[in-house]
Protein backbone atom coordinates (compact mmCIF):
# COMPACT_ATOMS: atom_id res chain seq x y z
CA UNK A 1 0.00 0.00 0.00
CA UNK A 2 1.08 3.57 -0.88
CA UNK A 3 2.79 5.65 2.08
CA UNK A 4 1.61 8.87 0.34
CA UNK A 5 -0.43 10.46 -1.74
CA UNK A 6 -1.74 13.46 -3.55
CA UNK A 7 -5.30 14.39 -3.63
CA UNK A 8 -5.88 16.81 -6.85
CA UNK A 9 -8.82 18.25 -5.89
CA UNK A 10 -10.52 19.95 -3.92
CA UNK A 11 -14.34 20.04 -2.10
CA UNK A 12 -16.42 17.48 -0.65
CA UNK A 13 -14.51 14.55 -3.04
CA UNK A 14 -11.12 15.70 -1.50
CA UNK A 15 -12.46 15.46 1.67
CA UNK A 16 -14.11 11.71 1.19
CA UNK A 17 -10.58 10.70 -0.80
CA UNK A 18 -8.47 12.08 2.55
CA UNK A 19 -10.55 10.06 4.84
CA UNK A 20 -10.50 7.00 3.15
CA UNK A 21 -6.58 7.41 3.03
CA UNK A 22 -6.80 7.85 7.16
CA UNK A 23 -8.46 4.43 7.46
CA UNK A 24 -5.97 3.04 5.54
CA UNK A 25 -3.10 4.62 7.66
CA UNK A 26 -1.97 6.81 4.15
CA UNK A 27 -0.54 10.35 4.86
CA UNK A 28 -2.06 13.06 2.77
CA UNK A 29 -1.09 16.02 0.66
CA UNK A 30 -4.12 18.69 -0.65
CA UNK A 31 -3.22 20.84 -3.20
CA UNK A 32 -5.42 24.18 -2.64
CA UNK A 33 -5.43 27.86 -4.51
CA UNK A 34 -5.09 30.69 -2.86
CA UNK A 35 -8.66 31.30 -3.20
CA UNK A 36 -9.34 28.01 -0.85
CA UNK A 37 -6.57 28.50 1.86
CA UNK A 38 -8.60 27.93 4.82
CA UNK A 39 -10.67 24.97 2.47
CA UNK A 40 -11.64 22.11 4.95
CA UNK A 41 -9.27 19.23 2.94
CA UNK A 42 -6.51 21.72 3.37
CA UNK A 43 -6.99 21.37 7.05
CA UNK A 44 -7.26 17.68 7.33
CA UNK A 45 -4.79 16.55 5.10
CA UNK A 46 -0.86 16.13 6.39
CA UNK A 47 0.24 18.16 4.34
CA UNK A 48 -1.03 21.22 1.80
CA UNK A 49 0.95 22.67 -1.09
CA UNK A 50 -0.67 26.31 -3.11
CA UNK A 51 -0.80 25.55 -7.09
CA UNK A 52 -1.92 28.57 -7.79
CA UNK A 53 -4.29 31.48 -7.53
CA UNK A 54 -8.19 31.33 -7.73
CA UNK A 55 -8.90 30.46 -11.32
CA UNK A 56 -8.85 26.90 -12.05
CA UNK A 57 -7.30 27.12 -15.13
CA UNK A 58 -3.77 28.24 -12.76
CA UNK A 59 -4.74 26.23 -9.70
CA UNK A 60 -6.36 22.90 -9.79
CA UNK A 61 -5.74 22.37 -13.91
CA UNK A 62 -2.33 23.58 -13.56
CA UNK A 63 -0.62 19.94 -14.47
CA UNK A 64 3.28 21.58 -14.17
CA UNK A 65 2.04 22.94 -10.80
CA UNK A 66 0.47 20.07 -9.16
CA UNK A 67 3.22 17.11 -10.75
CA UNK A 68 5.96 19.25 -8.88
CA UNK A 69 4.05 19.06 -5.53
CA UNK A 70 3.65 15.58 -5.91
CA UNK A 71 7.89 15.31 -6.89
CA UNK A 72 8.48 17.86 -4.01
CA UNK A 73 6.55 15.99 -1.28
CA UNK A 74 7.68 12.53 -2.42
CA UNK A 75 3.80 11.42 -3.11
CA UNK A 76 3.80 8.33 -4.44
CA UNK A 77 0.02 8.45 -6.28
CA UNK A 78 -2.14 11.00 -6.91
CA UNK A 79 -5.73 10.45 -6.71
CA UNK A 80 -8.15 12.72 -8.99
CA UNK A 81 -11.30 12.56 -7.78
CA UNK A 82 -14.13 13.23 -10.27
CA UNK A 83 -13.86 16.69 -12.65
CA UNK A 84 -10.73 18.95 -13.24
CA UNK A 85 -7.87 16.11 -14.49
CA UNK A 86 -9.75 12.95 -13.55
CA UNK A 87 -10.34 12.14 -16.92
CA UNK A 88 -7.60 13.82 -19.25
CA UNK A 89 -5.73 11.06 -20.60
CA UNK A 90 -2.09 13.42 -21.09
CA UNK A 91 -2.31 14.04 -17.18
CA UNK A 92 -2.54 10.17 -16.77
CA UNK A 93 0.31 9.73 -19.06
CA UNK A 94 2.40 12.24 -17.59
CA UNK A 95 2.28 10.32 -13.85
CA UNK A 96 3.18 7.47 -15.04
CA UNK A 97 6.38 9.26 -17.37
CA UNK A 98 7.47 10.67 -13.19
CA UNK A 99 6.46 7.60 -11.60
CA UNK A 100 3.67 8.73 -10.36
CA UNK A 101 0.63 6.28 -10.25
CA UNK A 102 -2.68 7.59 -11.50
CA UNK A 103 -5.13 6.13 -9.55
CA UNK A 104 -7.59 5.30 -11.74
CA UNK A 105 -7.49 3.73 -15.56
CA UNK A 106 -4.62 3.62 -17.92
CA UNK A 107 -4.29 6.59 -19.89
CA UNK A 108 -5.23 4.84 -23.25
CA UNK A 109 -8.23 3.67 -21.87
CA UNK A 110 -8.99 7.18 -20.66
CA UNK A 111 -8.62 8.64 -24.47
CA UNK A 112 -10.41 5.98 -25.66
CA UNK A 113 -13.35 6.23 -23.72
CA UNK A 114 -13.12 9.57 -23.94
CA UNK A 115 -13.92 9.97 -27.32
CA UNK A 116 -17.94 8.88 -27.34
CA UNK A 117 -17.93 7.44 -30.83
CA UNK A 118 -14.76 5.56 -29.91
CA UNK A 119 -16.53 4.00 -27.09
CA UNK A 120 -19.49 3.38 -28.69
CA UNK A 121 -17.85 1.47 -31.45
CA UNK A 122 -15.59 -0.16 -28.55
CA UNK A 123 -19.07 -1.23 -26.55
CA UNK A 124 -21.07 -2.32 -29.67
CA UNK A 125 -18.00 -4.52 -30.71
CA UNK A 126 -17.99 -6.15 -27.20
CA UNK A 127 -22.19 -6.93 -27.92
CA UNK A 128 -23.33 -4.08 -25.43
CA UNK A 129 -26.72 -2.57 -26.72
CA UNK A 130 -26.25 0.69 -28.83
CA UNK A 131 -28.49 3.52 -29.74
CA UNK A 132 -28.34 3.38 -33.63
CA UNK A 133 -26.68 6.68 -34.99
CA UNK A 134 -23.93 7.41 -37.25
CA UNK A 135 -21.07 5.30 -37.25
CA UNK A 136 -18.40 8.03 -35.32
CA UNK A 137 -18.06 11.45 -36.57
CA UNK A 138 -20.28 12.94 -39.10
CA UNK A 139 -17.60 14.38 -41.43
CA UNK A 140 -19.74 16.30 -44.11
CA UNK A 141 -23.40 17.80 -43.83
CA UNK A 142 -24.27 15.31 -46.27
CA UNK A 143 -23.44 12.74 -44.11
CA UNK A 144 -25.08 13.46 -41.47
CA UNK A 145 -28.15 13.83 -43.55
CA UNK A 146 -27.93 10.87 -44.73
CA UNK A 147 -27.56 9.39 -41.46
CA UNK A 148 -30.53 10.94 -40.28
CA UNK A 149 -32.93 9.68 -43.40
CA UNK A 150 -31.78 6.23 -42.27
CA UNK A 151 -32.41 6.07 -38.64
CA UNK A 152 -35.22 7.92 -38.93
CA UNK A 153 -36.34 11.53 -36.62
CA UNK A 154 -35.91 12.31 -34.31
CA UNK A 155 -32.53 12.63 -33.67
CA UNK A 156 -29.32 13.90 -31.40
CA UNK A 157 -26.30 15.42 -32.30
CA UNK A 158 -23.51 15.31 -29.63
CA UNK A 159 -20.12 15.91 -29.22
CA UNK A 160 -17.73 13.53 -29.51
CA UNK A 161 -15.52 14.70 -26.94
CA UNK A 162 -16.77 16.21 -23.08
CA UNK A 163 -20.32 15.71 -21.76
CA UNK A 164 -22.49 17.86 -19.28
CA UNK A 165 -24.76 18.74 -22.40
CA UNK A 166 -22.11 20.86 -24.14
CA UNK A 167 -22.22 20.57 -27.79
CA UNK A 168 -25.69 18.66 -28.01
CA UNK A 169 -29.03 19.45 -29.97
CA UNK A 170 -31.93 17.56 -30.24
CA UNK A 171 -33.80 17.69 -33.78
CA UNK A 172 -36.39 16.66 -35.08
CA UNK A 173 -36.64 18.18 -38.98
CA UNK A 174 -34.42 17.63 -41.78
CA UNK A 175 -35.00 21.63 -42.13
CA UNK A 176 -33.79 21.74 -38.50
CA UNK A 177 -30.66 19.59 -38.94
CA UNK A 178 -27.92 22.14 -40.65
CA UNK A 179 -28.09 24.66 -37.98
CA UNK A 180 -28.47 22.40 -35.31
CA UNK A 181 -25.42 20.72 -36.41
CA UNK A 182 -23.52 24.06 -36.59
CA UNK A 183 -24.41 25.30 -32.71
CA UNK A 184 -23.59 21.87 -31.58
CA UNK A 185 -19.65 21.87 -33.31
CA UNK A 186 -18.96 25.55 -32.61
CA UNK A 187 -20.08 24.58 -29.02
CA UNK A 188 -18.31 21.54 -28.79
CA UNK A 189 -15.08 23.53 -30.15
CA UNK A 190 -15.00 26.43 -27.68
CA UNK A 191 -16.29 23.87 -24.76
CA UNK A 192 -13.79 20.82 -25.28
CA UNK A 193 -11.16 21.79 -28.17
CA UNK A 194 -12.78 19.83 -30.48
CA UNK A 195 -15.79 20.09 -32.93
CA UNK A 196 -16.23 16.80 -33.83
CA UNK A 197 -20.07 15.52 -33.66
CA UNK A 198 -22.20 12.49 -34.08
CA UNK A 199 -25.64 11.58 -34.41
CA UNK A 200 -27.94 9.20 -32.92
CA UNK A 201 -31.54 8.22 -32.55
CA UNK A 202 -32.86 10.12 -30.26
CA UNK A 203 -34.89 8.19 -27.54
CA UNK A 204 -37.80 10.44 -25.89
CA UNK A 205 -37.92 10.58 -21.90
CA UNK A 206 -35.87 7.80 -21.23
CA UNK A 207 -34.49 7.04 -17.96
CA UNK A 208 -31.04 7.31 -17.35
CA UNK A 209 -29.48 3.85 -15.00
CA UNK A 210 -25.64 3.97 -14.72
CA UNK A 211 -24.04 0.86 -13.67
CA UNK A 212 -21.09 1.18 -11.12
CA UNK A 213 -18.23 -1.68 -12.16
CA UNK A 214 -14.63 -2.42 -10.62
CA UNK A 215 -11.60 -4.01 -11.82
CA UNK A 216 -8.04 -4.86 -10.96
CA UNK A 217 -4.79 -4.86 -12.94
CA UNK A 218 -5.38 -8.63 -13.62
CA UNK A 219 -8.57 -9.27 -15.25
CA UNK A 220 -11.05 -9.53 -12.76
CA UNK A 221 -14.10 -7.16 -12.96
CA UNK A 222 -17.56 -7.21 -11.04
CA UNK A 223 -20.22 -4.41 -11.16
CA UNK A 224 -21.94 -3.21 -8.03
CA UNK A 225 -25.74 -2.61 -9.13
CA UNK A 226 -27.10 0.11 -10.81
CA UNK A 227 -27.85 3.91 -9.95
CA UNK A 228 -30.68 5.21 -10.94
CA UNK A 229 -29.80 9.17 -12.14
CA UNK A 230 -33.26 10.36 -14.59
CA UNK A 231 -33.73 13.25 -11.97
CA UNK A 232 -31.71 15.95 -13.66
CA UNK A 233 -31.59 19.55 -14.71
CA UNK A 234 -29.76 20.98 -17.87
CA UNK A 235 -28.32 17.64 -18.12
CA UNK A 236 -26.87 17.94 -14.41
CA UNK A 237 -27.55 14.94 -12.18
CA UNK A 238 -29.67 16.66 -9.23
CA UNK A 239 -30.82 13.25 -7.10
CA UNK A 240 -29.57 10.01 -7.36
CA UNK A 241 -30.87 6.26 -5.85
CA UNK A 242 -29.61 3.02 -5.72
CA UNK A 243 -31.83 0.65 -6.77
CA UNK A 244 -33.53 1.85 -9.84
CA UNK A 245 -37.10 1.18 -8.74
CA UNK A 246 -38.20 0.73 -12.15
CA UNK A 247 -36.03 -1.87 -13.80
CA UNK A 248 -36.63 -5.67 -13.20
CA UNK A 249 -34.12 -8.42 -11.43
CA UNK A 250 -33.67 -9.98 -14.98
CA UNK A 251 -32.83 -6.37 -16.42
CA UNK A 252 -30.82 -5.36 -13.66
CA UNK A 253 -29.19 -8.98 -14.26
CA UNK A 254 -28.96 -7.93 -18.42
CA UNK A 255 -27.48 -4.47 -18.02
CA UNK A 256 -24.68 -5.74 -15.20
CA UNK A 257 -23.64 -8.28 -17.58
CA UNK A 258 -23.15 -6.02 -20.14
CA UNK A 259 -21.88 -3.65 -18.25
CA UNK A 260 -18.52 -5.98 -17.33
CA UNK A 261 -18.28 -7.13 -20.68
CA UNK A 262 -17.68 -3.93 -21.64
CA UNK A 263 -15.26 -3.08 -19.14
CA UNK A 264 -13.45 -6.64 -19.89
CA UNK A 265 -13.55 -5.23 -23.66
CA UNK A 266 -11.30 -2.17 -22.97
CA UNK A 267 -8.91 -3.56 -20.74
CA UNK A 268 -10.35 -1.75 -17.75
CA UNK A 269 -8.67 -0.83 -14.31
CA UNK A 270 -10.38 0.69 -11.24
CA UNK A 271 -13.95 2.34 -10.52
CA UNK A 272 -15.39 3.25 -13.25
CA UNK A 273 -19.19 3.24 -14.33
CA UNK A 274 -21.13 2.56 -17.90
CA UNK A 275 -24.38 5.11 -18.27
CA UNK A 276 -27.34 3.54 -20.31
CA UNK A 277 -30.52 5.06 -21.35
CA UNK A 278 -33.42 2.91 -20.86
CA UNK A 279 -36.57 3.08 -22.77
CA UNK A 280 -40.78 2.83 -21.95
CA UNK A 281 -40.14 -0.83 -23.21
CA UNK A 282 -37.47 -1.67 -20.86
CA UNK A 283 -34.65 -2.04 -23.66
CA UNK A 284 -31.32 -0.77 -22.72
CA UNK A 285 -28.60 0.95 -24.56
CA UNK A 286 -25.06 2.56 -23.92
CA UNK A 287 -24.35 5.99 -23.69
CA UNK A 288 -21.18 7.05 -22.41
CA UNK A 289 -18.38 5.53 -19.99
CA UNK A 290 -17.25 8.00 -16.80
CA UNK A 291 -13.73 6.83 -16.48
CA UNK A 292 -13.83 7.62 -13.00
CA UNK A 293 -15.34 7.92 -9.41
CA UNK A 294 -18.83 9.55 -10.05
CA UNK A 295 -20.20 12.24 -7.29
CA UNK A 296 -23.29 9.50 -6.64
CA UNK A 297 -20.74 6.94 -6.00
CA UNK A 298 -22.13 6.81 -1.76
CA UNK A 299 -25.48 5.38 -2.75
CA UNK A 300 -23.86 2.46 -4.30
CA UNK A 301 -21.31 2.24 -0.96
CA UNK A 302 -24.74 2.58 0.85
CA UNK A 303 -26.56 -0.43 -0.44
CA UNK A 304 -23.21 -2.70 -0.74
CA UNK A 305 -21.08 -1.71 2.37
CA UNK A 306 -18.00 -1.65 -0.28
CA UNK A 307 -15.63 1.37 0.24
CA UNK A 308 -15.44 2.37 -3.03
CA UNK A 309 -12.42 4.91 -2.65
CA UNK A 310 -10.65 2.47 -0.49
CA UNK A 311 -10.92 0.01 -3.39
CA UNK A 312 -9.82 2.27 -5.80
CA UNK A 313 -6.41 2.96 -3.56
CA UNK A 314 -6.00 -1.14 -3.40
CA UNK A 315 -6.58 -1.68 -6.91
CA UNK A 316 -3.47 0.99 -7.46
CA UNK A 317 -1.03 -0.37 -5.17
CA UNK A 318 -1.84 -3.19 -7.42
CA UNK A 319 -4.09 -5.89 -5.07
CA UNK A 320 -6.72 -7.93 -6.30
CA UNK A 321 -10.59 -7.74 -5.91
CA UNK A 322 -10.90 -8.99 -2.42
CA UNK A 323 -14.82 -9.93 -3.37
CA UNK A 324 -16.46 -12.12 -6.39
CA UNK A 325 -19.55 -11.03 -8.14
CA UNK A 326 -20.97 -13.95 -6.19
CA UNK A 327 -20.53 -12.40 -2.91
CA UNK A 328 -21.70 -8.82 -3.30
CA UNK A 329 -24.97 -8.54 -1.84
CA UNK A 330 -27.41 -5.65 -2.20
CA UNK A 331 -29.06 -4.40 1.14
CA UNK A 332 -32.28 -1.78 1.15
CA UNK A 333 -32.40 1.75 -0.86
CA UNK A 334 -30.08 4.81 -0.72
CA UNK A 335 -31.24 8.15 -2.20
CA UNK A 336 -28.72 11.30 -2.44
CA UNK A 337 -29.37 15.06 -2.92
CA UNK A 338 -27.02 17.25 -4.13
CA UNK A 339 -26.92 20.28 -2.05
CA UNK A 340 -25.58 23.44 -3.98
CA UNK A 341 -24.95 27.23 -3.04
CA UNK A 342 -27.69 28.22 -5.50
CA UNK A 343 -30.99 29.66 -4.78
CA UNK A 344 -33.66 28.13 -6.56
CA UNK A 345 -36.09 31.06 -5.90
CA UNK A 346 -34.13 33.01 -8.25
CA UNK A 347 -33.80 30.69 -10.92
CA UNK A 348 -30.94 29.05 -9.31
CA UNK A 349 -28.71 31.73 -9.53
CA UNK A 350 -25.12 30.76 -7.56
CA UNK A 351 -25.45 32.28 -3.92
CA UNK A 352 -21.67 32.36 -2.46
CA UNK A 353 -20.40 34.01 0.55
CA UNK A 354 -20.14 33.08 4.08
CA UNK A 355 -21.64 30.80 6.04
CA UNK A 356 -23.01 32.16 8.89
CA UNK A 357 -24.25 29.12 11.13
CA UNK A 358 -23.89 25.30 9.76
CA UNK A 359 -26.13 21.93 11.54
CA UNK A 360 -25.35 18.69 9.73
CA UNK A 361 -28.36 16.12 9.90
CA UNK A 362 -27.80 13.05 11.66
CA UNK A 363 -30.11 9.93 12.61
CA UNK A 364 -30.39 6.24 11.92
CA UNK A 365 -29.20 5.71 8.17
CA UNK A 366 -28.09 9.08 7.39
CA UNK A 367 -24.28 10.13 6.19
CA UNK A 368 -23.03 13.42 4.91
CA UNK A 369 -20.19 14.20 2.23
CA UNK A 370 -19.36 17.92 2.74
CA UNK A 371 -16.74 20.46 2.77
CA UNK A 372 -17.90 22.70 4.53
CA UNK A 373 -17.84 24.69 8.02
CA UNK A 374 -19.03 27.43 10.01
CA UNK A 375 -17.26 31.06 8.92
CA UNK A 376 -16.06 28.93 5.34
CA UNK A 377 -16.47 31.22 2.33
CA UNK A 378 -18.26 29.27 -0.29
CA UNK A 379 -16.35 30.75 -3.12
CA UNK A 380 -17.68 32.64 -7.15
CA UNK A 381 -15.13 30.45 -8.47
CA UNK A 382 -15.60 27.21 -8.64
CA UNK A 383 -19.02 24.37 -9.02
CA UNK A 384 -21.46 24.94 -6.46
CA UNK A 385 -21.99 21.77 -4.91
CA UNK A 386 -21.11 21.65 -1.34
CA UNK A 387 -21.97 18.97 0.37
CA UNK A 388 -24.13 15.81 -0.48
CA UNK A 389 -26.62 14.03 1.62
CA UNK A 390 -27.11 10.22 1.48
CA UNK A 391 -30.26 8.36 3.33
CA UNK A 392 -30.39 4.96 3.29
CA UNK A 393 -33.65 2.64 4.61
CA UNK A 394 -34.76 -0.98 4.49
CA UNK A 395 -36.89 0.28 1.37
CA UNK A 396 -37.31 2.99 -0.60
CA UNK A 397 -40.52 4.91 1.29
CA UNK A 398 -38.24 4.45 4.10
CA UNK A 399 -35.04 6.54 2.18
CA UNK A 400 -37.37 8.94 1.45
CA UNK A 401 -38.84 9.30 4.88
CA UNK A 402 -35.10 9.99 6.02
CA UNK A 403 -33.99 12.09 3.50
CA UNK A 404 -36.99 14.66 4.27
CA UNK A 405 -36.66 14.41 7.71
CA UNK A 406 -32.21 15.22 7.28
CA UNK A 407 -33.17 17.96 4.94
CA UNK A 408 -35.47 19.37 7.32
CA UNK A 409 -33.14 19.53 9.64
CA UNK A 410 -30.15 20.54 8.10
CA UNK A 411 -29.23 24.55 8.64
CA UNK A 412 -27.26 26.42 6.31
CA UNK A 413 -27.42 30.23 6.95
CA UNK A 414 -25.50 32.97 5.17
CA UNK A 415 -26.34 31.57 1.48
CA UNK A 416 -28.73 30.31 -0.22
CA UNK A 417 -28.96 26.60 -0.85
CA UNK A 418 -31.02 23.69 -2.96
CA UNK A 419 -32.10 22.24 -0.10
CA UNK A 420 -35.96 23.52 -0.31
CA UNK A 421 -35.95 22.76 -3.99
CA UNK A 422 -35.23 18.80 -2.75
CA UNK A 423 -37.69 19.18 -0.19
CA UNK A 424 -40.32 19.98 -2.47
CA UNK A 425 -38.82 17.45 -5.09
CA UNK A 426 -38.98 14.57 -2.43
CA UNK A 427 -42.71 15.76 -1.64
CA UNK A 428 -43.97 15.59 -5.54
CA UNK A 429 -46.21 12.77 -6.44
CA UNK A 430 -44.47 12.00 -9.85
CA UNK A 431 -41.16 10.73 -7.33
CA UNK A 432 -42.91 9.08 -4.87
CA UNK A 433 -44.53 6.91 -7.36
CA UNK A 434 -41.66 6.71 -9.40
CA UNK A 435 -42.61 7.77 -12.75
CA UNK A 436 -40.43 10.49 -14.04
CA UNK A 437 -37.61 10.41 -16.85
CA UNK A 438 -34.67 12.76 -18.00
CA UNK A 439 -36.48 15.99 -18.64
CA UNK A 440 -39.09 15.27 -15.83
CA UNK A 441 -37.69 18.10 -13.98
CA UNK A 442 -37.79 20.62 -16.04
CA UNK A 443 -41.01 19.75 -18.21
CA UNK A 444 -43.12 18.96 -15.88
CA UNK A 445 -42.06 19.56 -12.12
CA UNK A 446 -41.00 23.26 -12.30
CA UNK A 447 -43.07 23.82 -14.98
CA UNK A 448 -46.44 22.72 -12.64
CA UNK A 449 -44.45 25.54 -9.70
CA UNK A 450 -44.63 28.50 -12.21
Amino acid sequence: MFSKILVANRGEIAVRIIRACKELGIRTVAIYSEADAAALHVRLADEAVCVGPASSARSYLNIPNIISAALLTEAEAIHPGYGYLAERAGFAEICRDHGIEFIGPKPETIERMGDKAAAKKAMEAAGVPVIPGSDGPVASDGEALKVAREIGYPVIVKACAGGGGKGMRVVYSQEDLLRALNLARAEADAAFGSGEVYLEKFIDKPRHVEIQIIADKYGNVVHLGERECSLQRRQQKILEEAPCAAITAELRRLMGEAAVSGAKAVDYVNTGTIEFLVDRDGRFYFMEMNTRIQVEHPVTEMVTGIDLVKEQLRIAAGERLSFTQEEITFRGHAIECRINAEDPAAGFMPSPGTITFYHAPGGMGIRVDSCIYQGWEVSPFYDPMIAKVIAWGRDRDEAIGRMEAALSEMVIEGIATSIPFHLDLLRDEGFRSGRFHTKYIEEEFIARKK
